[in-house]
């Protein structure tokens, strides 16, 4: 890895939002899903953006938007994800059994050392990446 940090001194960019997409009417499932299981505040939309539908989550330090897109034109991602750290394996492992429990798909993955980590899908079917360190309770 690079030493980091851009050439000129200035600083590098950092995360504000990840946005996935959903087809129209997707706001009560957005706020069952990213609300209720991962527990993820929703918080306003701007008033210039409400009208064009979907639901904002705070995230940490960020934001997860749930932007819609036209139901022609939408496609899950399957590959690309946002991938969400949890506080320890404990809040892990819950959170699993919670969507399993709710019919979302939970499939782990022993590919990293020292992390723990499944994949599931939003309603939609887009991927999310779920994880904790190993050694974290």
């Amino acid at each position: 890895m690079s030493a980091g940090g851009p050439p000129d001194g200035g600083s590098a960019p950092e995360l504000d939002h990840v946005q996935v997409a959903a087809p129209p009417g997707c706001e009560a499932a957005a706020r069952r899903f990213y609300g209720e299981l991962l527990g993820l505040p929703e918080i306003d939309k701007p008033a210039a953006l409400a009208g064009r539908g979907g639901v904002w989550f705070a995230l940490g330090a960020g934001q997860l938007h749930v932007g819609v897109v036209p139901a022609d034109a939408f496609t899950p991602a399957r590959k690309a994800h946002p991938g969400l750290r949890m506080s320890g394996l404990g809040a892990l492992r819950l959170l699993a059994a919670r969507l399993a429990e709710a019919g979302a798909p939970v499939l782990w993955d022993g590919a990293l050392d020292g992390v723990e980590r499944f994949f599931t899908e939003d309603p939609w079917g887009n991927r999310l990446e779920l994880l904790a360190s190993a050694g974290g309770a």
